[in-house]
């Protein structure tokens, strides 16, 4: 793996604030949610961004589904108050049963 620039790594560690903040609230108000998980490519940030919501089976996932788009808006306005504008809001969340090594 390449190593980061320094940019880079203010990129990562602003990801990684709003993937906990956003992981937390996820776990309180969307039942059966297991964890939040992300992959980006720094050097296309931030549309490279996508963040996961991982459910725990089928049913828990059905059920948060109408919730998406809340969620997305949600994502795009922490990244937003970070300085970060993603154009596309949907592209950068979904709702998945799979997981990081998946």
């Amino acid at each position: 793996m390449k190593k980061l620039s320094a940019v880079q790594i203010k990129q990562q560690a602003l990801v990684l604030s709003v993937a906990d903040t956003i992981e937390e609230q996820g776990r309180n108000e969307l039942p059966g949610m297991l964890q939040c998980w992300f992959d980006v490519e720094y050097h296309l940030f931030p549309g490279s961004l996508l963040m996961c919501f991982q459910f725990e089976n089928e049913q828990a996932l059905a059920a948060s589904e109408p919730e998406l788009l809340k969620w997305q808006k949600r994502l795009s306005g922490a990244m937003l108050k970070k300085g970060v504008i993603l154009k596309d809001m949907r592209k950068h969340l979904v709702f998945t049963l799979k997981g990081p090594d998946d």
